[in-house]
C-alpha cells in the first residue's frame, strides 16, 4: 500500500500543546491564591478544550474531572466566569440544557491566532455514564470499523442491489460503452 493512500486512513491529530500569554500566567498566579479550586478547574478546562478553546461536558463530569463535589464546582465556575477567564455557552433550553465553556483565547488557545476570529464552533464533548439515564437493554448493532492503515477488501455474496420496477412509458436507458 502506497504512503499516501495510508495516510487517508490515519484520524485526524489532536493537537498536544496550547498556547499561553504571560500577562495570563501572572493573573493566574494570582487566581491560584483567590480561588484555588477555580484555577485547578480552569487547567483541566484548558487540557480538555478543542482547538477553538471550546469543551462541552456537564458540571457533574467536571467535578469528577476536578475531585471536588459538585456545589465546589458550580463556585468555580461562577468565579471563572464573573472574572472573564471563560465563557459558557447555553446548548438547548435552561432545562435539560447543557453548557459548552469557552476559555478567553487571550489566556489559552490551541490553533493559530489568525484562526480564532472565525464564526464556526465545534467543541470537545466529555460524557460520564453517571450522566445518562440508561442506554437500553439490548446490544446495539455492531458496525464494521477500520482501524488507522487499514483498507476495506470487498468480499462475499453481498446483498442484492435494490431493485424498481419500470414506469409506464419510461424508455429504459441501456448501459453502452462511449467511444
Amino acid at each position: 500500500m502506497s504512503e499516501e493512500i495510508r495516510k487517508l486512513h490515519q484520524p485526524a491529530p489532536r493537537g498536544t500543546w496550547v498556547q499561553t500569554e504571560r500577562a495570563a500566567h501572572e493573573a493566574l498566579a494570582q487566581l491560584i491564591n483567590k480561588a484555588p479550586r477555580a484555577a485547578a478547574l480552569l487547567h483541566v478546562l484548558i487540557a480538555h478544550m478543542d482547538e477553538r478553546g471550546a469543551l462541552v461536558a456537564s458540571q457533574a463530569t467536571l467535578s469528577k474531572l476536578c475531585k471536588v463535589s459538585l456545589a465546589t464546582t458550580k463556585r468555580a465556575l461562577a468565579e471563572l466566569q464573573d472574572n472573564q477567564w471563560i465563557q459558557t455557552i447555553r446548548l438547548g433550553g435552561e432545562r435539560g440544557g447543557t453548557l459548552a465553556y469557552v476559555v478567553n483565547s487571550r489566556v489559552a488557545w490551541a490553533d493559530s491566532r489568525e484562526n480564532l476570529r472565525l464564526a464556526h464552533f465545534s467543541a470537545r464533548v466529555i460524557v460520564s455514564s453517571d450522566d445518562q439515564e440508561s442506554l437500553g437493554e439490548k446490544p446495539l448493532r455492531q458496525i464494521p470499523a477500520m482501524s488507522p492503515g487499514e483498507m476495506q477488501l470487498p468480499a462475499g455474496e453481498g446483498e442484492a442491489p435494490p431493485v424498481q420496477e419500470l414506469l409506464e412509458g419510461v424508455m429504459l436507458d441501456l448501459p453502452h460503452l462511449k467511444r
